[in-house]
Formats: C-alpha cells, structure tokens, sequence
C-alpha cells in the first residue's frame, strides 16, 4: 500500500487497512498476512502494520526467504 505523497498524514492507508480487514473478519477470514520490502525505504510501511498489530512472521505460500522481503501476520 503506497500513499500519495501529497496525501501521507490524512489516515488514508488507516482507512483502506481498516475496511479491508473489517471485511476480512466479516467473511470469516482467520489471518491476513502479507510481504513488504526489507530495505530503509519500507521502514515506514513496517511501522504502520506493526502498529496495526501484525507481527514478523515465516514465508508463506509461494514466498521463499528472501533478504530483500519482510513477511508479517495478523490473526484475526
């Protein structure tokens, strides 16, 4: 998930995380997980999902480990 710069502070990604995982909940959906870069430059999206409350976890599915790659959880 990327912001418009011009957009960042707003709550944007807040809102889209937040509807997506309401509807995640809502059909049943028992974790969400996902894959975000591990350089400096998705330092920010890290913190905001560790915010949200998913934490570190192993690859998933397809995914192998990867140095450029973070994966992350959130049980539902």
């Amino acid at each position: 998930m990327r912001t418009a710069p011009a957009r960042r502070g707003a709550g944007i990604a807040s809102q889209l995380l937040d509807h997506a995982l309401r509807n995640a909940r809502a059909r049943g959906v028992g974790r969400v997980s996902l894959e975000t870069g591990s350089m400096e430059f998705f330092a920010p999206a890290r913190a905001f999902y560790r915010k949200a409350g998913f934490t570190d976890c192993a690859p998933f599915g397809p995914y192998a480990a990867d140095p450029n790659s973070v994966f992350m959880t959130l049980p539902l």
